[in-house]
């Protein structure tokens, strides 16, 4: 049988491309929930500007192969399907709240369990069976009417793309214009500051994982204009792939495992493999029911929120934005939100104290 045109060559693509992924995510300890810690309590912003590196690289590189036609995000579902507002502020917002209540996201779960921690795997257990629930189950009945009904048709410009509404409006293609304009804003920003800019660790981390979403978007458009199966379209999320691998963990669904799933089981590897080396396995678990709770709850929020807003910090953070839909910046200004608001909880007891006039 040829390899090429094997059905196990997108989840094996996707085991390497999340291995490498999860080693260098380990090392550089790239988490966003920890970055917007640090930029909060700390002043410290470098965490913040790898992880829009990243977003920024992405970007960069599947344009530059879409301008080939070695990549093809405006037939991903971030492009072309409606652009659900109201999914994206509320689901936003409680991933985000769910992401501050866990201490991380789901990708960073994922990478915390490659180095012992059992709390990681409650979360990750949850967050699959919630995301499950608001994508098939019951929680679905309340998705469809608030989130989906209430959907913004885009097919008048094509999809949800930045620069497909421009090219629409404009009336010629001006989609990889408006792609490097937004990259160059970006890295402007990001290399503002003179500090960061001597990080050599972490801008190759920010480049690498950049580099590996463009991957997805390679592999899997290639892999749909050869299969004779229909092949999604994806490069990197960490909510409904959790829950497609959980799926073929614990159940035979007559069909091989996709790339997403392959991403996933690739990270927990990486990342074991950096702890392996490091010496820095570790099993943790939850110091009491309280602790408990919270991951479970955090789990679930991450799980419901992440469907409705129909990505996490990585799929909407990184994956749409290199698809520039204009989902990404209304789904990240969100989660930011919902992450201010859950540390405000666990803080200082309330989760609207953060908006209160007379904090100090």
């Amino acid at each position: 049988m040829d390899f090429a045109v094997s059905p196990w060559l997108l989840p094996l693509a996707g085991l390497l491309a999340g291995t490498l992924m999860g080693y260098v995510a380990r090392g550089q300890r790239f988490c966003t929930m920890s970055s917007l810690e640090r930029l909060w309590y700390a002043g410290d912003g470098a965490g913040v500007r790898t992880w829009m590196l990243a977003a920024a690289m992405a970007l960069i590189f599947t344009q530059t192969l879409h301008a080939f036609g070695w990549a093809n995000p405006n037939e991903s579902f971030y492009v072309r399907s409606g652009f659900a507002w109201s999914g994206a502020i509320l689901g936003g917002v409680m991933f985000g709240f769910g992401m501050a209540l866990v201490g991380t996201c789901g990708f960073g779960a994922l990478v915390r369990l490659g180095g012992g921690s059992l709390r990681s795997l409650i979360v990750l257990i949850v967050l699959a069976l919630s995301a499950l629930s608001a994508q098939k189950g019951l929680i679905a009945q309340a998705r469809v009417p608030f989130v989906d009904t209430l959907a913004i048709d885009m097919g008048f410009a094509g999809g949800q793309s930045l620069g497909l509404i421009l090219s629409y409006l404009a009336g010629v293609d001006v989609q990889f214009l408006v792609a490097a304009l937004v990259a160059a804003g970006m890295l402007w920003w990001i290399f503002a500051d003179a500090r960061y800019r001597r990080q050599y660790r972490a801008i190759a981390t920010g480049t690498i994982i950049g580099g590996v979403i463009a991957f997805g978007w390679f592999m899997t458009t290639w892999a749909a204009e050869t299969s004779f199966e229909v092949v999604q379209l994806e490069a990197g999320s960490f909510v409904v792939p959790v829950a497609d691998t959980l799926l073929h963990l614990v159940t035979f669904t007559g069909s091989v495992p996709d790339y997403g799933v392959g991403l996933v089981i690739g990270v927990v590897i990486g990342s074991s493999l950096n702890a392996l080396f490091r010496r820095q396995v570790r099993w943790e678990a939850c110091d009491d029911a309280r602790e408990l709770s919270r991951h479970l709850l955090g789990g679930f929020l991450m799980g419901v929120g992440g469907v409705l807003s129909m990505g996490c910090t990585i799929g909407q953070g990184v994956t749409a934005v290199s698809a520039l839909a204009i989902s990404a910046p209304l789904v990240l200004v969100s989660i930011i939100v919902g992450a201010r608001m859950g540390l405000s909880y666990l803080i200082e007891g309330s989760p609207l104290a953060v908006f209160s006039t007379s904090r100090p």
